[in-house]
């Protein structure tokens, strides 16, 4: 059992008596344990909660959007304790930490499910098969792993828990199971470096695809080692070497199989003055979080904004401004919120929601609200990539579509979507008049896109990443052009 202390107010959860101090035992018979267990099973569009309350068993049926959350919140993040780590591994960074500090420093996790939601390395000392089978059951995936050596008597050294050789199994087992893996390499100089780090990127090849990319990170020293394993650092010279061994490693990995799947960390490149490869050696990376390839696109990154500089936008925001500037010129007011909510995706619609709900407080005579976004298209297996224009006018603009949302469950959070559907076929409508083949197909799905918040609320995607600035910008001032005339209709009645 594992017990709410908060309810949402309004959420379903509330609506269906649950409350803060119920201990929740099971979600569609299957006991809840931890936060995998209690996502794994809310997952499905209906649900039968189990509670138990000062005694006495409750249950209710929850029908509800496929993976929308319930409202419900509990003691810590897991739903459980965090799991420690078993090992006393000889590079240990917690064990290189002063005295002294704050007691959280000194722990170590060692948890497939902070591997699961935040991207920590995991080195399945802790699992036991229940556990793989568990994973491969909730097809958890990726599952970041530290590896180190695929010496088993080796592991075991490096790691001082007798488990660790053979738990690498395991791999095997994830990978069969069709388990997305990505593995880490602490490269400790003269323990599992040359031609034992050979020996570890041959084995792991057969791991291929599930297990996309590793990174060889040097081991991390301080000056607080007293009593430890007596590791050295590498000198310049020999982070060249392992650059060099690791990326001709990479680059026979390419020509086999088309991806470089091992990468070395920047600290090799930064110590050893060797100069970074350039933005597409990472292969999109994958690893960006462990250190690999995070200077690269940094300075692409920050030369990419230096270009824009000396033009004021180049986003979604210039796209969205240009339909305001032509409704505004058409004796409307509007209010253009150019904050960017999408910098990490996770949080971007409520961080949306909260700002829009902010702007209805300060001007409550709003009656329409857009929400501008580009869409992205991705490509073909074959690279062909898609670019939606429409030709207006003699001139190309990128393609509009607009999103609607609906909410069918029994117990609905927005109730008036029928409100906001007869805008958006409104819209669609004047458009398809106004401009023939601007407008592509009105998205209707089950889901709010946030259009709960008034019944004049929009999400609109204006082209995709292919198209170029001007069609989007164009596209933008006819989206300006199509609104005006609907506000111009609505005015008139």
């Amino acid at each position: 059992m594992v017990k709410i202390v908060s309810v949402g107010k309004r959420s379903r959860a509330a609506r269906h008596g649950i409350e803060p101090g119920d201990m929740l035992v099971s979600i569609n018979g299957h006991t809840i344990n931890d936060v995998l267990d209690y996502r794994f099973y809310l997952a499905d569009s209906t649900v039968e909660l189990c509670t138990v309350r000062d005694g006495r068993e409750l249950s209710c049926t929850i029908r509800k959007g496929e993976y929308d959350d319930i409202g419900l919140e509990f003691e810590t993040p897991l739903m459980d304790n965090k799991h420690s780590c078993e090992n006393k591994c000889i590079f240990c960074f917690i064990d290189q930490n002063p005295k002294g500090m704050r007691e959280s420093i000194y722990f170590k996790d060692d948890d497939s499910r902070l591997s699961f939601l935040h991207g920590n390395y995991i080195t399945l000392t802790n699992l036991k098969r229940h556990d793989i089978e568990r994973i491969i059951e909730m097809h958890i995936s990726p599952v970041n792993i530290s590896i180190h050596t695929t010496d088993p008597e080796l592991r075991v050294k490096m790691m001082k828990n007798k488990r660790s050789g053979q738990v690498l199994e395991y791999l095997g087992m994830l990978s069969d199971a069709g388990i997305k893996l990505r593995g880490q390499i602490v490269l400790c100089k003269g323990v599992n470096d040359k031609q034992n780090l050979d020996r570890t990127m041959n084995d792991l090849l057969k791991y291929y695809p599930q297990l996309d990319s590793v990174s060889i990170v040097p081991a991390g020293l301080t000056a607080h080692r007293e009593g430890l394993y007596p590791l050295e650092p590498f000198t310049p010279e020999e982070c060249a070497e392992v650059i060099k061994q690791v990326t001709d490693f990479g680059d026979m990995c390419v020509t086999g199989y088309g991806e470089r799947i091992f990468f070395v960390s920047d600290e090799f490149y930064v110590k050893s003055g060797t100069p970074l490869p350039d933005y597409d050696f990472w292969e999109g990376f994958t690893q960006l979080e462990d250190g690999v390839g995070m200077l690269s696109s940094f300075k692409y990154e920050f030369e990419s904004m230096l270009s824009t500089l000396d033009e004021e936008e180049k986003s979604v925001v210039a796209v969205a401004k240009r339909a305001k500037d032509v409704i505004e010129a058409g004796g409307f007011g509007v209010i253009h919120d150019t904050t960017r909510f999408d910098e990490t995706y996770s949080g971007s619609y409520q961080r949306s929601m909260d700002a829009m709900q902010e702007n209805l407080l300060k001007y409550p005579t709003i009656q329409i609200t857009v929400d501008v976004h580009r869409d992205a298209f991705g490509e073909e297996d074959d690279g062909t990539r898609y670019k939606p224009v429409a030709e207006v006018n003699g001139e190309n603009a990128a393609q509009i579509m607009i999103m609607a949302g609906c909410d069918l469950s029994e117990d609905p959070l927005f109730p008036d979507w029928r409100e906001n559907l007869h805008l958006a076929l409104r819209l669609q409508q004047k458009g398809d008049l106004l401009y023939p083949g601007l407008f592509r197909p009105l998205f209707f799905a089950q889901r709010n896109y946030n259009m709960h918040a008034t019944h004049g609320s929009l999400l609109v995607e204006v082209g995709t990443e292919v198209n170029t600035q001007r069609e989007a910008d164009y596209a933008g001032e006819l989206l300006g052009e199509t609104i005006l005339a609907v506000l111009n209709d609505i005015a008139e009645e």
